[in-house]
């Protein structure tokens, strides 16, 4: 992908070094704003944001090191090169012990600009991309797989593979557990930005107060507790995908200020009036009915057509039935793995039950049940008794010609179970994957002698 062009400040005042680093960065690709002296460097610091500033050592409104301490204080994240004269090499050496990248020493020729700026972009890439590693590195979320057969879930394939190598916003809708953030993810890897960051926002859990510095970051001293700067989701998220997990969480004055975020990839952090262009790819997700909460007067109108670009909406599992197998396959190869299991599989009878619940949780409802069946189970496959026996409750949908009830099925389970085992009640009892107490109270709850 082409990455938004680097945002450079050049504050001298010679013209004529200003205009030979315009001159030369500009030819590179680069946008290039220049500043006469540091004042009116830091007004303009105040305004946009910057990777790198090339700052005169000697001007006569203020010194280097003077100037240094006020950029860092307005964004301690850029990058500064400092430009100087040989006699002043010793000053700019403390202005890189006080947060300086380097120094440019005059005179220098076009390829000495060039490359010192390019390692000030690379390094000032490299923190960005750490900031982002360290967050992915806290996140416990595991990146799922897409799995399925059905022709609801191809359908909704198709359309992802369509939509991902654009730069179109996209609203997931359907309920909790139906895989809206893996697809998600999955429109972040089949677009250009997927060598770029995926930023989660888990709009459920912020806490509002703290929501609008989540989003757009803060500057120290911008409210108690603002002991330093931060950045906000939307730079950690620069030139990848930004991803509103349960949109319809944020209140309604958040909204307001997400709305000209999306509509301008503009943003200014808190307590900051300066302005940071940001290169994002929206995608949002919600549980919710948002055109019932706009009539609720609880989701903005105007931001919601902002979102709803691209619908996808997501089915539930109970109406991809044909899909559960699949999932239940996945999950017992998953967990086996994760505990060190080596169940083969799961008998028909189970299978049946599994496909037949109507799970309301969804496919996260079905991953928590097979993980807690594949930890408690001792057998080589799951059997209903072992549903039981995890404290499984599944209710299955009635079907026509099946009437047999979970108890049903534990009890013939049982019956086969000691017959196979000719009886011997301990043998029965390890071949069910329970102890032989808990056989003796199944057999008399089931009259079973």
């Amino acid at each position: 992908m082409v990455d938004a062009p680097a945002q450079i400040l050049v504050i001298d005042d010679d013209k004529a070094m200003r205009d030979a680093c315009y001159q030369t960065l500009t030819r590179q690709g680069y946008q290039v704003e220049v500043a006469a002296n540091a004042r009116q460097g830091l007004s303009t610091l105040e305004r946009t944001t910057f990777d790198v500033i090339l700052l005169d050592l000697v001007m006569p409104d203020l010194d280097g090191l003077e100037s240094l301490k006020k950029i860092k204080a307005l964004d301690p994240e850029v990058e500064v090169i400092i430009i100087t004269g040989y006699g002043t090499i010793q000053s700019a050496v403390e202005c890189i012990k006080a947060g300086a990248f380097h120094f440019l020493s005059k005179p220098f020729v076009p390829e000495d600009l060039r490359n010192l700026v390019g390692r000030a972009l690379e390094k000032r890439r490299l923190d960005l991309e750490n900031l982002y590693l360290r967050q992915e590195l806290k996140s416990k979320e595991e990146r799922a797989t897409l799995v399925y057969e059905s022709d609801s879930m191809r359908r909704i394939m198709d359309m992802v593979t369509r939509v991902a190598p654009t730069d179109s916003t996209v609203l997931i809708t359907g309920e909790s557990g139906t895989g809206k953030g893996v697809v998600a993810h999955k429109l972040h890897q089949l677009s250009h930005r997927a060598r770029r960051p995926f930023i989660t926002v888990d709009c459920g859990t912020l806490v509002e107060t703290l929501f609008e510095s989540e989003l757009f970051g803060h500057v120290k001293g911008s409210f108690t507790g603002a002991d330093t700067n931060k950045i906000g989701k939307f730079e950690m998220a620069h030139n990848g995908t930004l991803f509103f997990d349960e949109i319809s969480n944020i209140s309604l004055e958040v909204q307001a200020k997400l709305l000209r975020a999306v509509e301008e990839r503009k943003i200014s952090k808190v307590g900051s009036h300066r302005v940071i262009t940001v290169d994002v790819r929206i995608i949002a997700a919600t549980n919710k009915d948002l055109t019932r909460a706009i009539k609720d007067s609880t989701f903005r109108e105007d931001l919601f057509y902002r979102l709803n670009v691209v619908l996808i909406q997501m089915p539930p599992l109970r109406e991809r039935k044909s899909d559960i197998p699949l999932l239940v396959n996945h999950f017992l190869e998953k967990y086996n793995f994760r505990v060190r299991k080596n169940i083969r599989g799961v008998s028909p009878e189970a299978m049946d039950l599994l496909v037949r619940h109507d799970w309301p949780g969804n496919v996260r409802e079905l991953e928590n049940t097979m993980e807690r069946l594949v930890v408690l189970s001792h057998g080589p496959y799951l059997e209903p008794a072992d549903m039981v026996f995890a404290g499984t409750v599944l209710t299955p949908s009635a079907t026509p010609g099946s009437s047999a009830s979970l108890r049903d099925l534990e009890r013939d389970h049982i019956l086969e179970t000691l017959q196979r085992c000719n009886g011997h009640k301990s043998e029965a009892a390890r071949a069910l994957g329970i102890d032989r107490k808990t056989l003796r109270e199944k057999l008399r709850r089931y009259n079973i002698e």
